[in-house]
């Protein structure tokens, strides 16, 4: 335990944070500690607090340990008793949770739900086995006495003992169908006896036999040394892994693994989102057998627990999982994997508004482990730093196994209306398509829409068909479903305009839906999957679809950008981005970023075995500098473009950004208050002497101002300073919580954020 001086009373104090399940409360409550519990007490520990007027005993947590106390030591109370030992993971975590409270803005009872997400305990599952009491001579004469009786349950259960040694409680009643009442009858004549062992619910598909190490290439060996070199020397260090697609990022992550197990700690792989669980824990259950767990979104709460708490126990060492696996609450963290570290998923949507990226590198300092982020297409935000030292940059240029990168060719659609070619697939796209199917290769085809349209409107008032709950157009769903994404809500397409009464009421633009029929017009022999949001909605539904076309079920897979991030499908030669400059249009400053990354990273799908890949991008701008370096696979040239247009307009990273966003049921309240909040932040800035001061943006009105009937207004300040956004940020909480504001107003905070609301 950390020593400290003791106050003047002779005592130590801690802040504790009373039990986030009995009691949500977002401050901290200061408790002397007895003398007796001093050697016992340290960050992280639960202990028995007495709360209340009624001193009701509650669980905390201890936050901090210190020898003053902030007010009067008579008023305050002593802790009751340590309720278990002190963990140096808790410690870590809950560090974690006032560092992501304090960098990111919430409660912090919203970060440590975060930080603690298995918060109530799920009820053990056990495995229930059945053996003799009594000896084999003895029971062989029950049986003997069972058999002239016609007991036949009691014959069965006997004779499978007395074969089998032991035998589950699934087996003996749904195989053997042995009645319980039976089973009871010899349990309470002391015939047969019951074993109970916990029985782990496992989600991963790990082998038996674990396959042989890979060689690795001259450029994975020179990195994998690297890294080993520093790991040795205890220089935990963050590393940017840039490495073209194809190029063997997963073979040095699986070395880079094996080393922090040798030295026996333990490791936690992140990876962007569900559709990657299929492959990605197959290679490294595949390396390193039951030493691995995955916990994701589709798990059921039992699953979830059941390997946090395998983690807990030292049981499993790597944990692999979207952005909630950082929490893995492992002992003796060696390191973090950040797999596509481009992906904004990365990005929690939800107070607090965390980066797994910067949160991934806290914890590893408060760990002493290392953190290496892969992609192909590095963030702007992450290239940034690597040019400027602040992480160390490790390059794999070639792919492995000598294949080579695609072709990648540019079809302009513009040419395509002239020559009289209205379909969606250009001239060039349909031939490729049916060169394949001819070869027995497979294609991969995706657009960034789900659904069958964009939107519903009539062509002869233009009214468009809204959401009654937000201000957004309905998205068409099959043939008749009109659907909010935002809120869910739905309701049947209408026969006449409801606006002029026409008839004229059709759909516009194009979906996975609608993609998926035309294949199936353009290409009647062919077999086509869809993998889109809405048929992967249950649980192993992106397995399924993956391994289905793993297996060579179909030759086309058509979908949403999941269909084109991370998967290796050695027979897919052939990959297409239909409207591949869509996303270009969004309101949002990452826009550009976002359609390089998304366009390089689905030509990578392409060639992935013998035979080299062709990738085809259809769009309306050609020209336009993230699809024509997307189409040069240039990350650098892409780079340089991008980072000089975010210089100009003093965008992330090369400024901070803070979002302030303000939301109420009330639109004249939410207006008041907006204003108010803004004009306490100018104050401050006006007051700063700083020459070059942040800049404020509105408030104005989101992009989408109402949202499930709620008004929405948005506030943006940029500085170059992070921690001086911190400090508005601390600014605005105080105010807030002051009386003179309305709570009928919620303020949320984005530092940096991925959307622009």
């Amino acid at each position: 335990m950390m020593h400290f001086a003791k106050g003047v009373e002779g005592l130590l104090y801690a802040e504790v944070i009373v039990d986030i399940v009995v009691q949500a409360l977002d401050r901290i409550f200061t408790y002397s500690i007895p003398e007796e519990l001093e050697e016992s007490i340290t960050v992280g520990a639960q202990v028995a607090i007495p709360f209340g007027k009624n001193n009701r005993e509650r669980r905390g947590f201890v936050m901090r340990i210190k020898n003053t106390p902030d007010y009067e030591p008579e008023r305050i109370k002593g802790i009751t008793r340590v309720l278990c030992d002190s963990s140096l993971v808790e410690g870590q975590l809950l560090q974690l949770a006032y560092w992501i409270r304090e960098q990111y803005g919430s409660t912090l009872v919203q970060a440590l739900s975060v930080v603690l997400p298995i918060k109530a305990k799920i009820n053990e599952k056990s495995k229930v086995y059945y053996s003799l009491a009594v000896e084999e001579n003895d029971a062989e004469k029950l049986l003997a006495a069972y058999e002239s009786k016609h007991y036949v349950a009691k014959v069965r259960l006997l004779r499978a003992l007395l074969e089998d040694k032991t035998l589950t409680k699934n087996m003996a009643v749904h195989a053997l169908h042995i009645p319980y009442s039976t089973i009871n009858t010899m349990y309470s004549d002391g015939i047969i006896k019951e074993l109970s062992t916990r029985e782990y619910r496992n989600p991963t598909t790990s082998k038996t036999g674990i396959l042989p190490v890979h060689r690795l290439n001259a450029e994975q060996q020179s990195i994998t040394d690297i890294f080993c070199c520093d790991y040795s020397n205890h220089e935990y260090k963050t590393y940017l892994l840039y490495g073209v697609t194809g190029s063997g990022k997963t073979e040095v992550y699986l070395e880079m693994l094996e080393k922090v197990l040798e030295e026996g700690r333990e490791a936690i792989v992140l990876i962007p989102e569900i559709a990657l669980t299929y492959q990605t824990v197959r290679r490294f259950a595949n390396r390193f057998g039951d030493l691995v767990t995955v916990v994701h979104s589709k798990l059921s709460k039992g699953e979830r627990y059941d390997q946090f708490e395998r983690a807990k126990k030292g049981e499993v060492k790597i944990m692999i999982g979207p952005r909630s696996a950082l929490f893995a609450p492992f002992s003796n963290l060696g390191l973090i994997i950040i797999d596509e570290e481009h992906e904004t998923s990365y990005k929690s949507e939800s107070p607090p508004k965390y980066h797994a990226r910067e949160t991934a590198i806290r914890r590893a300092e408060l760990a002493n482990a290392s953190v290496v982020l892969g992609s192909a297409t590095p963030s702007v935000e992450s290239f940034h730093r690597a040019m400027k030292g602040e992480y160390k940059l490790l390059s794999l240029k070639k792919r492995a196994a000598g294949a080579v990168l695609p072709t990648v060719e540019v079809v302009d659609m513009r040419n395509e209306l002239a020559a009289g070619n209205f379909k969606m697939f250009s001239r060039t796209l349909q031939a490729a398509v049916k060169e394949r199917l001819f070869k027995g290769e497979q294609s991969i085809l995706f657009i960034n829409r789900r659904g069958y349209a964009s939107f519903v409107s009539c062509r002869k008032c233009g009214f468009v068909v809204k959401c009654s709950h937000c201000d957004v157009s309905l998205k068409l769903h099959g043939k008749t479903r009109l659907v909010c994404h935002y809120c869910g809500y739905e309701e049947k397409i209408p026969l006449k305009c409801p606006e002029c009464g026409s008839g004229y009421i059709r759909s516009f633009g194009t979906g996975t839906e609608k993609v998926e029929e035309q294949l199936h017009m353009a290409f009647p022999e062919a077999r086509v999957l869809r993998m889109d949001a809405d048929t992967t909605k249950q649980k192993g539904g992106h397995e399924k679809l993956l391994a289905a076309f793993a297996n060579e079920e179909a030759d086309i897979l058509v979908g949403t950008q999941m269909i084109v991030k991370g998967h290796d499908f050695p027979k897919v030669t052939l990959v297409a981005a239909l409207a591949a400059d869509m996303s270009l249009y969004e309101q949002n400053f990452r826009s550009g970023e976002r359609t390089f990354d998304l366009l390089t990273q689905a030509a990578g799908r392409a060639g992935r075995g013998d035979k080299r890949g062709h990738m085809i991008i259809q769009c309306y701008r050609p020209e336009q500098y993230a699809i024509a370096a997307a189409a040069r696979q240039d990350y650098e040239g892409f780079y340089q473009e991008e980072i000089a247009y975010r210089k100009l307009l003093r965008y992330p990273p090369v400024s901070h950004m803070l979002a302030v966003f303000m939301a109420a049921d009330n639109k004249v309240q939410v207006e008041k208050d907006s204003e108010s909040i803004a004009e306490i932040v100018k104050q401050y800035i006006r007051g700063m002497e700083n020459e070059q001061r942040p800049e404020c943006i509105g408030p104005g009105e989101a992009s989408v101002y109402r949202v499930q009937d709620v008004y929405r207004r948005i506030l943006y300040i940029k500085y170059d300073d992070y921690q001086e956004l911190v400090r508005i940020k601390n600014i605005i909480e105080d105010y807030v919580k002051c009386d003179s504001f309305s709570k009928r107003t919620r303020v949320y905070f984005d530092f940096d954020p991925m959307n622009i609301y």
